[in-house]
C-alpha cells in the first residue's frame, strides 16, 4: 500500500512540526493510519444516525454508546498498532449502523457517512478519500481536527468511567452530535470555535464522572510514599491508565509468589486505598512512556499494557508482552474481556518462569494530592499564601515525551524560587517528581494529583482557592500554567480549562501542528496562550 493521502498530525511529535505522511514517528504504518481515519469516519456515520434517533425520541443503547467509544479511544497516539484489529472495528461498526439505520424513520437528512456501507477489499481505498485532507479548507480542518482530538481525549476517560460501572448519556449524546457535526460543511469556523468550547465544557463532565467513577470504587487518594526499588520475586509490569485491569490483575496474583509493579501512568494506583491494600503490589518501576523499550527489557517480567502509550514492542521482549482493551500490537498477546472479567492465568503461569527485575534505582516517589487530601491543607495552604511563604502555584501537568526538548520541564523545576508549589499529574511529572525540592511549611513543593485525567482536581483546587480568596476571576489567582502535552489526552484537558476560562497557559514542547496560523492567532488573542522559550525568560514571565 502507499501513503496516499495519508497525514497524520494528532500528537507532538509530527514529523517536521507538519506531520507524519510515509510512516508515524510512533511507529504507525501508512496503512495502519487510513484505516484509522476510516474508523473515525464511520463513527462519524453511526453517529449521525444515533443523533437522528434520538431527535426521533428513540433511546440509543449503552453497547452502541461504549461501541462509539471504543472506536475514538483506539485511535488515540500509541494506542492500537494492528490493523487487523482496526479493519473488524470497521466491519463491527458498519454492520451495527446497518441495524440502527432500519430503526430511523427520517434518513433524507443523514450525511453520506451515515449510509455508507462496504466490504473489507474497498476499505483502503475508501479510507483514501475521507482522511484529514479531505477538509480543504485549512482553517475548517484545524478547527474538525482540535474537536476530534479532544473528543478522543474525552473518550479515554468515558472509558475508564465505563469500566467502573459509571456512564453519562448526556456525555454520549454530546460526543455522537458533535461527530456527526463535523460531516457538516455549513458550519463556520465561529461555529466550529464554539463546538471547541463546548468539547472542553463536556471534558470537564467526563473528568468530574470518572473521578467519581474512581474514587468511590476505590476511595479517595491518600498521601503515599511508593517505592521505586525491586523484589527478589518474579513479577508483572502493569503500564496504561486501566485500574479496574488492576484490581484484577491484583486479585488473581495474590498469593501466587508474584509481585506486580505499576509504571507511567500507573503510578497513582498506589494512591487508592482498596488498591494499595494488596501487599503485592510493590511499587513503580521505571519513569513515563518513552522509555520503556529500555525499561521493559530490563524487567525481565511479564508486562500488561491496558491503554495507550505503547511504543513498538523490541523482539527481545516482544514475547512477554500482553495488550488488552483499545490497545493493540501485532505479535502481542491478547487478553479478552469475557462476561465483565479478564482472566489473567496466562500472564501470571508466564511471569513464575521469569527472573525478577533489574533494578533501576532506589528510593521512592511521594502522591496522593488529589483534590480531597489539599482541601484537607486548605487552612495551611491559604495561611501560606497570605503570609508571603508561597508565593505562587505552578501548574505543570501533562504529558512527557521523546523529544530531548523535554529536559526543559526538569530545568524549569530546578530554577522555580523555593517559594512556589508545583501542582502536577500525568507523565510529565517523571521529569521533576524524584528531585528533592524541599516543602514550605510542611506543605511539599511538589504536589502530584495523579493521572492526567486528575487535571479535574488540579481545577477544584483552583476554583476552591477562589472561593476562599473572595476572587470574581480564576486569573487572579498566584496560579501560573505550563503545561506539556503529547496526545489527544491533553487536548480535551487544554479545552476544558479554556472553557473555565483559564488564561496565560504556556505549552510546550510545540505548539500543535494541527493548528493553523488563523487557529492559533484566536486561541493567543482571547486566551493568550503561547509557547514555551528558554527556562530563564519563562521564569520571568510567570513567575516575576
Amino acid at each position: 500500500m502507499d501513503s496516499k493521502n495519508f497525514l497524520c498530525f494528532q500528537c507532538s511529535d509530527a514529523l517536521g512540526g507538519k506531520g507524519c505522511t510515509k510512516v508515524g514517528v510512533c511507529g504507525k504504518k501508512a496503512d495502519v493510519a487510513r484505516m484509522q481515519d476510516l474508523l473515525i469516519y464511520s463513527t462519524k456515520g453511526i453517529s449521525a444516525v444515533t443523533t437522528q434517533l434520538r431527535a426521533e425520541g428513540k433511546p440509543v443503547k449503552p453497547r452502541v454508546n461504549h461501541l462509539v467509544t471504543l472506536n475514538l479511544f483506539m485511535t488515540i497516539t500509541n494506542a492500537n498498532f494492528d490493523l487487523e484489529v482496526l479493519v473488524g472495528r470497521v466491519e463491527q461498526t458498519l454492520k451495527t449502523k446497518a441495524k440502527l439505520l432500519a430503526e430511523v424513520d427520517d434518513k433524507k437528512n443523514l450525511p453520506a457517512a451515515a449510509l455508507w456501507t462496504d466490504t473489507q477489499e474497498n476499505f483502503d481505498a475508501k479510507a483514501q478519500t475521507v482522511g484529514i485532507l479531505a477538509t480543504t479548507n485549512e482553517d475548517i480542518r484545524s478547527l474538525r481536527e482540535l474537536i476530534t482530538y479532544g473528543l478522543k481525549g474525552l473518550a479515554a476517560y468515558l472509558y475508564h468511567a465505563n469500566a467502573l460501572g459509571y456512564d453519562d448519556e448526556k456525555i454520549n449524546a454530546f460526543a455522537q452530535s458533535t461527530l456527526a457535526k463535523l460531516l457538516d460543511d455549513n458550519l463556520s469556523g465561529d461555529d466550529l470555535t464554539a463546538l471547541a468550547l463546548e468539547t472542553g465544557k463536556f471534558g470537564v463532565d467526563v473528568m468530574a464522572l470518572l473521578d467519581k467513577a474512581n474514587t468511590e470504587t476505590y476511595g479517595n487518594p491518600e498521601v503515599t510514599k511508593v517505592k521505586l526499588g525491586v523484589g527478589k520475586n518474579p513479577a508483572i509490569l502493569i503500564s496504561g491508565h486501566d485500574f479496574k485491569d488492576l484490581e484484577q490483575l491484583l486479585e488473581q496474583t495474590e498469593g501466587t509468589g508474584v509481585d506486580v509493579y505499576t509504571h507511567g501512568e500507573m503510578l497513582p494506583a498506589h494512591y487508592y486505598p482498596k488498591l494499595k491494600k494488596f501487599k503485592h503490589l510493590v511499587g513503580n518501576y521505571g519513569n513515563a512512556w518513552q522509555l520503556q523499550q529500555t525499561e521493559f527489557e530490563k524487567f525481565n517480567g511479564v508486562i500488561l499494557l491496558t491503554t495507550n502509550c505503547l511504543m513498538p514492542p523490541k523482539k527481545s521482549y516482544i514475547d512477554r508482552v500482553f495488550t488488552t482493551g483499545a490497545v493493540g500490537y501485532p505479535g502481542c498477546k491478547r487478553v479478552e474481556e469475557v462476561d465483565g472479567k479478564k482472566d489473567f492465568t496466562p500472564l501470571i503461569e508466564l511471569a513464575k518462569t521469569c527472573p525478577p527485575p533489574t533494578e533501576l534505582e532506589t528510593g521512592e516517589i511521594v502522591g496522593g494530592f488529589a483534590h480531597e487530601q489539599v482541601f484537607a491543607l486548605a487552612d495551611k495552604v491559604v495561611e501560606a499564601v497570605k503570609s508571603g511563604a508561597i508565593k505562587k502555584f505552578v501548574v505543570m501537568a501533562g504529558c512527557d515525551g521523546r523529544q530531548k526538548s523535554r529536559q526543559y520541564y526538569a530545568e524549569f523545576a530546578k530554577a522555580l524560587p523555593k517559594d512556589t508549589v508545583i501542582l502536577t499529574c500525568g507523565c510529565e511529572k517523571f521529569k521533576f517528581i524524584k528531585l528533592n525540592l524541599g516543602d514550605i511549611g510542611g506543605i511539599p513543593r511538589i504536589l502530584d494529583a495523579g493521572q492526567c485525567n486528575d487535571s479535574y482536581s488540579l481545577a477544584l483546587i483552583a476554583l476552591k482557592l477562589k472561593e476562599i480568596f473572595g476572587l470574581d476571576d480564576i486569573n487572579k489567582l498566584p496560579i501560573v500554567y505550563n503545561i506539556g502535552w503529547h496526545e489527544q489526552k491533553a487536548v480535551i484537558v487544554l479545552l476544558a480549562l479554556l472553557y473555565l476560562n483559564v488564561k496565560n497557559i504556556t505549552l510546550g514542547p510545540v505548539l500543535p501542528a494541527f493548528l493553523s496560523p488563523n487557529v492559533t492567532k484566536v486561541l493567543v488573542e482571547k486566551f493568550n496562550i503561547g509557547k514555551i522559550s528558554t527556562v530563564d525568560e519563562d521564569i520571568k514571565r510567570m513567575i516575576g
